[in-house]
């Protein structure tokens, strides 16, 4: 045994040194630890996104984060090679969740669940090329808010709207767009544009790069890389650079090609009632029909949209900051249906709120304002004004914890008071609750307003209200 050990030993000694030097601290590629400064701005965005989720009547639900591959597999069209595979752990083949949509839908059809509205707030996965300027990463969070179900027309599909434009404008990010457009349309307009079948997916993605590249450039990847005719191309490029309102929806209703469309003419039919409910919802100003909208998932079955910022306004950036898209979604009424042994169908349309990107302009702009961000609640801290005061202090605390309030204090026995005062200003605590001899001979605490230096003495069977009091003003 003991020859045993010493082999081990010196095994272990030579993996010691090999590993010192090679070990570099750095979080993995795409991801980012948060501060506690970066987290009360997050939760900031969270609670915004969340109010208003539950003002819609939302439940909320978990899914785990990693699914079997085949549940994953062959939904996401060419982005699923995007997807990240585990290693084979007892049997099961696994990958972590790349969206909180197909999880989603497996979850209503493993439940059998035909009528819900639903929002989830999770992490999901990417092996992308992260570009962490613009809030691209591997591991990020998703926020998402779907209503599940047989309803009339376009009346769900407006309130997701609703819901964008009520987050993007409470952030109060700078001025934002909200594209949408209509998957039959899309698949209509390449039918009379002379796409054969078998390439209206590959074709889709490639105008949903028009965003990001000129049409030129998308044009010579629809006919070099992709095959399609430069007539066919042609066509496209005349149809996707227009966007407008009812009026274009009303020319294209009007359109001799689109018109004879089936497909087209009911994804039309379906954009002029959901500007109809948008116009009473009053957010039209904020809408536009993009017929480049295509939104690269192969899942969307009628309406899709995006929100994106438009140009930000900072005067402490010589550039505008272009962070892009920064929600995104639309209805997927066959998705369930996949995952059904029957193959029963349930309705669905949702939206994701691109939460990195927002942060990205979040934080940016609290760097530029200078604004000073509390990372705590802490309502008041417990101090002392002379020494051998510690157990007064502890006494004090716990009866402030048991009622409610956010305390803390020094974890000094004897702490001098300025470097109580001076905890105070660093940290944004804005009251101090100071026991001193003559007040415990008295019954009371002194509190002191951090902010005007102003004391009173307050009796000690009311310093719980007192404190709520004043907290809940600030």
């Amino acid at each position: 045994i003991a020859k045993e050990v010493a082999k081990l030993l010196e095994m272990k000694a030579q993996l010691g040194d090999e590993g010192k030097s090679k070990f570099v601290l750095k979080t993995p590629k795409g991801t980012r630890d948060y501060s506690p400064k970066q987290m009360a701005i997050r939760e900031r965005v969270f609670n915004a996104i969340i109010t208003c989720f539950k003002r819609h009547g939302a439940e909320v639900i978990d899914t785990p984060v990693f699914e079997l591959k085949e549940t994953l597999t062959g939904k996401y069209g060419e982005d699923s090679k995007l997807i990240y595979d585990l290693k084979d752990q007892g049997g099961e083949l696994l990958s972590l969740r790349y969206d909180l949509t197909v999880p989603f839908a497996r979850y209503l059809a493993m439940n059998k669940i035909t009528n819900i509205k639903r929002y989830h707030i999770a992490k999901v996965y990417r092996r992308d090329n992260p570009a962490m300027t613009r809030g691209r990463y591997r591991e990020f969070y998703q926020c998402d808010f779907d209503i599940a179900g047989q309803f009339d027309p376009m009346i769900p599909d407006a309130e997701c709207l609703k819901i964008v434009h009520e987050i993007l404008s409470e952030l109060q990010l700078g001025d934002f767009l909200i594209k949408v457009n209509d998957r039959r349309i899309l698949d209509g307009m390449f039918a009379v544009c002379g796409v054969p079948d078998s390439k209206f997916r590959t074709i889709c993605s490639s105008v949903d790069k028009l965003d990001k590249m000129p049409w030129e450039d998308v044009r010579s990847e629809m006919v070099g890389e992709k095959g399609l005719s430069p007539e066919a191309a042609d066509r496209i490029g005349e149809y996707v650079r227009l966007h407008g309102g009812l009026d274009l929806i009303e020319q294209l209703l009007q359109d001799p090609k689109l018109s004879q469309n089936k497909l087209a003419k009911e994804g039309l039919g379906d954009m002029k009632l959901l500007f109809e409910y948008l116009t009473l919802f009053g957010i039209t100003g904020k809408i536009c029909f993009d017929l480049s909208l295509a939104r690269g998932l192969d899942y969307y079955t009628g309406v899709i949209f995006e929100a994106v910022l438009v140009q930000q306004e900072n005067d402490h950036v010589e550039e505008s900051v272009s962070v892009g898209s920064v929600a995104g979604g639309g209805r997927y009424d066959g998705l369930v249906g996949m995952f059904d042994p029957k193959g029963r169908k349930v309705p669905c349309v949702g939206v994701s709120i691109g939460i990195e990107r927002i942060f990205s302009i979040m934080e940016q702009k609290v760097e530029a304002s200078a604004e000073k961000i509390r990372t705590t609640e802490t309502q008041v801290l417990v101090a002392s004004a002379q020494k051998k005061l510690l157990e007064e202090r502890l006494k004090l605390i716990s009866e402030l914890w048991d009622a409610g309030i956010k305390a803390e204090m020094l974890y000094k026995k004897n702490p001098k008071l300025l470097n109580q005062l001076q905890y105070c200003e660093d940290t944004g605590i804005p009251l101090v609750a100071i026991v001193g001899e003559q007040e415990l001979k008295d019954g009371v605490v002194k509190l002191r307003v951090v902010a005007t230096r102003e004391e009173v003495d307050v009796r000690r069977e009311n310093l719980v209200e007192e404190i709520k009091t004043r907290t809940s003003r600030s």
